[in-house]
């Protein structure tokens, strides 16, 4: 976070499922006083199905490029926070996206311990249905955790902070930083 005056028109929280970026996003933009927008449930809105049957039908490439579209788009509005799903960083396209945005990327970082507890009543993801959840998520973050830190601006740990707690302690970092710049100019 270099240079950073004031809050950031646009938060997009990155991490993987169960981290807590829906919750978290929620609650953040609340308290920012910003419209909360998830780019899977615009996803759903714009094209009327759920994102299982997106996968179904066009398997995770096409999905994947539908994500990528309503990200863009999301990037061009003002004073909102947006949360990804977890897979957005797989595109190497989304990672120079996210890399380039003005915006300010906040990775939530989470355990798989964590993920597990939060997800375990979860039917809806399709990379976990089926059995072996804790070693396809160990998966996951193997692959993926490197490609979180690569676009994040900033990383905080969810672990068993409440999504309000773990809300208001980036809230509050946002706030001491940029308040902490201004003095200085």
């Amino acid at each position: 976070m270099h240079g950073m005056k004031k809050i950031p028109d646009n938060i997009v929280l990155v991490g993987p499922m169960g981290a807590g970026k829906t919750t978290v996003g929620k609650q953040m933009a609340q308290q920012l006083g910003k419209t909360f927008i998830d780019v899977d449930q615009e996803l759903e809105s714009r094209t009327g199905v759920s994102i299982n049957l997106i996968f179904e039908i066009e398997k995770e490439a096409g999905f994947r490029a539908r994500e990528t579209t309503v990200l863009t788009e999301l990037l061009e509005r003002n004073n909102s926070v947006i949360a990804t799903g977890g897979g957005i960083i797989v595109r190497p396209e989304n990672r120079v996206i996210l890399n380039q945005t003005s915006s300010l990327v906040v990775y939530l970082k989470t355990e798989v311990k964590h993920q597990l507890k939060r997800l375990k009543r979860d039917k809806q993801r399709p990379l976990l249905q089926g059995g072996g959840r804790r070693e396809r998520l160990l998966k996951l973050a193997r692959e993926r955790n490197p490609w979180y830190e690569e676009v994040a601006d900033i990383a905080f740990p969810s672990g068993r902070t409440s999504s309000y707690g773990m809300a208001k302690r980036i809230v509050t970092y946002l706030i001491q930083k940029s308040t902490t710049l201004e003095n200085k100019i």
